[in-house]
């Protein structure tokens, strides 16, 4: 629990609102951190809560990107808390994934949409070759699952994995999230 409040205190010194001597950004402040936790231990994420937070400074936001199993083996018992701003969940590379229809996919989509954050985001890869499986093309994604979960109030929109990959899939998609 001590260490959780000095990774806390660090990050707001080093990346945040803070002052440290040895920023590694320099003068730069973050407007957030985005915690992607896919080992490890599942201890003590929840006390994380920053020192800093949810006081007079709400616009730093905090995200988290759990793999879809729910609750995610890492990361649920921090996002239980409502610690997060933003919810960035991996449907790739895990059972949740879109495997020939949309039903297993939007099932694990209805569990996340419980969780208290302020808005919940479908994790994809932006191509065939950013994951080792989970793909789903432009065309069933804006026919297949995009009307069933944009109905959530929670639905904050397509995380993409990654930029690098991205050749024209955000572009096929936009104009439907």
């Amino acid at each position: 629990a001590d260490d959780a409040r000095q990774v806390a205190e660090y990050l707001w010194n080093n990346f945040l609102g803070g002052q440290s001597s040895s920023r590694p950004l320099g003068d730069a402040v973050l407007d957030g951190i985005d915690f992607d936790i896919e080992g490890g231990t599942n201890q003590h994420w929840d006390e994380l809560r920053p020192p800093w937070r949810p006081r007079e400074f709400d616009s730093v936001y905090l995200s988290a990107a759990p793999q879809c199993p729910f609750p995610d083996a890492w990361m649920g018992t921090a996002i239980a808390t409502g610690l997060f701003d933003y919810v960035w969940v991996q449907f790739y590379n895990n059972d949740c994934q879109f495997s020939g229809n949309a039903d297993k996919l939007i099932s694990a989509w209805n569990q996340w949409t419980t969780i208290q954050a302020g808005q919940v985001f479908l994790g994809l890869p932006a191509a065939p070759e950013a994951a080792g499986s989970g793909y789903i093309a432009p065309d069933v994604l804006v026919s297949q699952v995009l009307p069933s979960i944009k109905t959530s109030p929670k639905y904050g929109g397509v995380m993409l994995w990654s930029k690098y990959y991205d050749n024209g899939y955000s572009a096929a998609i936009k104009s439907s999230v």
